[in-house]
């Protein structure tokens, strides 16, 4: 490019977002390395540092790195969140509302700071520009599309957004990360989420929430016809679809189907009772299209390692819909986002509400 534009790049410290900052260098770009703290920082006002970070080992890719501190914004938009979510009987999704409220935020804060015209990221999908609109699709790498965290992100987020990872698939990143001398290049993935030790949510609810176990232990566990079959350790310490744990004895396996926060009630019943082919969502976002006056189709999935399957949508207001599937989905869980694809493009997605088992309809 004949003149350089500024970017700024969210720098993890793993191998992706690493390689996509050596990636838009070489492309011409002038980089900015910016590293988000979040945990281990004190909790004072965000603040932007020169940090002491080394991407690469090679001098081609001596890229400067910041450090902006978002401590306090992470404990209430994240993890305040994490804590409500679980407190509500409800199964949050941390990962997906920091990718919106601090990432994308501490990013546009380091754009401003720093002069860019740009920002970006490591994460495997990818953006574009028709017909008046900024889409968002799917990354090539099935294994690895990381769209379905960013069905939040507006036209203003994606028209200053890059995505240079998007056509790439994981051994090919790594292998770009071998050539630019990436210290991470090796570096192993983390699917743990980032403030609960060794991925025990439970053991951290407790230790996070002082005296929540005590006041939640010994409430009921109800089978499909509303008889107590047991006592469990409080509802938070559950979610949708699970089996093990649960305490009780039956003749066949049964799984939680419903949580109750108001009534500290857990419901059980057998796997065909998990499943649904309707629900609720709110608080929807669109991107791939406008807000729609009316129903329409679209391949829906309900967690993140879902697979898409067809469905109408059918707005209830500005930000709800009802969601029909052609064909039941399981453990379809109250907290977690729904998100429609048209093929690769992600329409855009909300969180969901309410479930309709078959039963109810």
């Amino acid at each position: 490019m004949s003149e350089k534009k500024k970017v700024v790049v969210g720098i993890s410290g793993g191998v992706d977002s690493a390689t996509t900052a050596c990636l838009l260098h070489k492309q011409g770009y002038e980089v900015i390395g910016l590293n988000i703290r979040v945990l281990d920082t004190p909790d004072e006002q965000p603040s932007l540092h020169p940090s002491q970070m080394v991407i690469s080992d090679h001098p081609d890719f001596q890229i400067p790195v910041f450090t902006l501190n978002l401590t306090s914004k992470f404990r209430e938009d994240v993890i305040g969140y994490f804590h409500q979510e679980y407190l509500g009987g409800r199964t949050p999704n941390p990962c997906m509302v920091c990718n919106k409220k601090i990432k994308w935020y501490g990013l546009f804060e380091g754009l401003k700071l720093l002069g860019a015209e740009f920002i970006a990221t490591g994460h495997f999908a990818s953006t574009s520009f028709s017909e008046g609109r900024h889409r968002l699709y799917k990354g090539v790498d099935p294994e690895k599309d990381q769209s379905y965290f960013l069905w939040m992100l507006t036209q203003a987020d994606l028209s200053k957004t890059l995505l240079p990872l998007g056509g790439l698939t994981k051994p090919e990143v790594r292998e770009l990360a071998r050539s630019f001398g990436v210290r991470a290049a090796e570096k192993k993935e983390s699917q743990e989420i980032c403030f609960v030790p060794h991925d025990d949510y439970c053991s951290y609810l407790s230790d996070a929430i002082p005296g929540l176990s005590a006041k939640v232990s010994g409430g009921e566990i109800v089978d499909e016809t509303g008889k107590v079959i047991g006592h469990h350790r409080g509802y938070p310490f559950y979610t949708i679809g699970q089996r093990r744990g649960l305490g009780i004895s039956s003749k066949e396996p049964l799984y939680v189907t419903a949580i109750d926060a108001e009534e500290n009630r857990v419901h059980v019943g057998i796997k065909s009772a998990l499943e649904s082919r309707q629900l609720i969502a709110s608080g929807l976002n669109w991107i791939g299209i406008d807000s729609p006056g009316a129903t329409f189709r679209a391949e829906g999935k309900i967690r993140y390692r879902d697979r898409e399957t067809p469905c109408s949508v059918e707005p209830l207001g500005a930000r709800e819909a009802r969601v029909t599937f052609d064909s039941p989905k399981t453990g379809v869980s109250a907290g977690q986002a729904a998100v429609f694809y048209d093929g690769s493009e992600l329409l855009g997605g909300g969180f969901i509400t309410r479930i309709i088992n078959d039963f109810q309809q």
